[in-house]
């Protein structure tokens, strides 16, 4: 494990052509730390990801990961893309999947020595060792998502970066994949960085919250960002946000008329509790 942050940004800004995403983020992620990077779509969340793996240059500002600026295919960065389905006639098996992590596919090329060793502790790492033989496509979501974090955690990162991990999991298998990134964090000291929609499954187990809007960034605790003034501020409209059966509801109007990208819209949560709105 590398010593001081696990990630830092100074003063960092990213634009694409004319049009800013973020600006001013300055932000410290210690070792072991549980941040989930929150905001509506568009708002450059996922492009975050993209700078910490260097793959995209900031236009401003510095970053470093694990000590050292951002690097494609750095040991230390562990990434868990947006979920995909599998062709359920794949014929690769789940240990295929993990092994692509071992073989260089994120990491870079390892020695040979040890790799089924990586693996097994990889799979037995996540709760996956009952299916891992199985065809890839043939799992269920929650069971792929589980080899999917297996194989970013193989290299044994310092830093995992996670793209809407959740995407598409019914509520069973949200709990499970973030009590499986928790209990990395914990027990390894992996700083982990989650970009998702859904806050609820996570509000009991991250640290801090970075809330991303039409270029401007809040850094704090939950209960420090999302609450009605600081949303409405991000915003610029009212935004009232309520706690119910302790999980979190905005309630939002839609942006002036003349910010057309971006707006609150409504979304129904089928596994009991009321309806949710929440900005994607």
């Amino acid at each position: 494990m590398s010593r001081g942050p696990a990630v830092q940004l100074d003063g960092a800004a990213l634009r694409r052509g004319d049009r800013l995403l973020w600006r001013d983020l300055t932000l410290e992620i210690a070792a072991g730390e549980f941040v989930a990077i929150l905001g509506p779509n568009g708002a450059g969340k996922s492009t975050l990801l993209k700078v910490l793996l260097g793959l995209l240059p900031l236009s401003e500002g510095t970053a470093r990961v694990a000590g050292r600026p951002p690097r494609r295919g750095s040991a230390e960065v562990g990434y868990v893309p947006q979920q995909k389905g599998f062709d359920t006639d794949l014929g690769a098996r789940g240990r295929d999947l993990v092994t692509l992590g071992v073989d260089g596919h994120r990491f870079g090329p390892l020695r040979a020595h040890g790799r089924a060793a990586r693996v097994e502790a990889a799979i037995t790492a996540v709760g996956a060792t009952a299916y891992a033989d199985r065809p890839i496509g043939r799992l269920s979501g929650g069971e792929q998502q589980r080899l999917r974090i297996a194989q970013a955690l193989v290299g044994d990162p310092s830093v995992l970066l996670c793209d809407e991990p959740l995407l598409s999991l019914d509520l069973n298998h949200q709990r499970g994949v973030v009590e499986l990134l928790d209990r990395r964090r914990r027990t390894a000291g992996t700083a982990v960085l989650m970009v998702t929609h859904e806050i609820n499954p996570v509000l009991p187990f991250v640290d801090r919250v970075v809330y991303i809007v039409e270029g401007r960034v809040a850094v704090g605790r939950p209960d420090e960002v999302l609450t009605s003034d600081r949303l409405s501020d991000l915003y610029g409209t009212r935004i009232d946000v309520l706690r119910v059966r302790d999980r979190i509801v905005v309630l939002g109007a839609e942006t002036e008329p003349h910010h057309d990208h971006d707006h609150f819209v409504e979304s129904r949560r089928h596994d009991g509790d009321a309806g949710e709105w929440h900005a994607r």
